[in-house]
């Protein structure tokens, strides 16, 4: 009888050993935080697009979700990830090659690699002398384009050089409009060891590898999976820097979260 009364007690006494102490509960909370700080830094990793040079395929307001692992280098401590390099038609997140911005991210789509042989004609890309169907490219109009002629730089790469009046902030870079004729061969851009060569997929529209030159191998980060959210947002909120900017526009989602996310991009997979 005395064996029986007893149960409940050391029932209630096991219970209670199993319940966590303060201690535990935060130790459990920062390993918590700690994979997800390791995943969000070195695994994935947020992406806001800001600007239009990648429409149609990635509209501004899009939040993309960047995997690290497959660009980066192999390493012996995670055997496990899988690893490939470059291909042409990738879209890449890269840190842009100026060192006046070495910390800002661009996402374009790789047009070359090593050994690649590029050049446009009206906008239309020719990679080793054939000409590439590319539905996602926004190009010129036609060969009647009354810009044509302004932009001749642009659609006719690298055959026209640079205008002086285009090089500078906002246009070609004075390194890049020196350091192009290096890699031109019979009106081809060449691709060097160690490079990519990158373009938005807007192609009337994108400050890309035309106005700044390649990509280094190195500064890939990156490739976007998919779009986790996508809200609409205005061309010009990239150039609104200020804190009172950001905070105004901090409210405009939280008032117009539900009528102004596109919901039919969620999950949109890029490519």
């Amino acid at each position: 009888m005395s064996t029986t009364a007893s149960q409940p007690e050391e029932t209630i006494a096991k219970q209670e050993d199993q319940t966590e102490t303060p201690l535990e509960s935060l130790a459990s909370i920062c390993v918590v935080l700690a994979i997800g700080l390791f995943v969000m830094t070195f695994v994935f990793q947020n992406f806001e697009i800001p600007s239009a040079s990648m429409e149609k395929t990635l509209l501004i307001g899009d939040h993309v979700l960047v995997d690290r692992t497959s660009f980066a280098p192999p390493t012996k401590w995670a055997p496990f990830v899988h690893y490939r390099d470059i291909r042409r038609g990738d879209i890449i997140v890269f840190y842009k090659p100026n060192p006046e911005t070495p910390d800002l991210f661009l996402v374009k789509r790789a047009i070359g690699i090593p050994g690649d042989r590029i050049h446009l004609h009206n906008g239309i890309v020719y990679l080793n002398g054939v000409a590439q169907n590319e539905p996602q490219a926004g190009k010129p109009a036609d060969d009647g384009d009354p810009e044509h002629a302004f932009n001749a730089y642009r659609d006719d790469f690298p055959s026209v050089p640079p205008n002086p009046m285009e090089i500078g902030p906002g246009g070609i870079t004075a390194s890049w409009a020196l350091d192009l004729p290096n890699h031109v061969q019979n009106g081809d851009l060449v691709v060097p060891p160690g490079m990519v060569f990158a373009m938005g997929d807007n192609r009337t529209e994108s400050l890309d590898g035309r106005y700044w030159g390649f990509v280094p191998r190195q500064n890939i980060v990156g490739r976007p999976l998919f779009v986790y959210w996508s809200f609409e947002t205005p061309a010009d909120q990239i150039n609104k820097t200020g804190l009172g900017d950001r905070l105004s526009f901090m409210g405009h989602i939280l008032v117009h979260f539900f009528d102004e996310t596109r919901w039919h991009r969620t999950f949109h997979i890029t490519r």
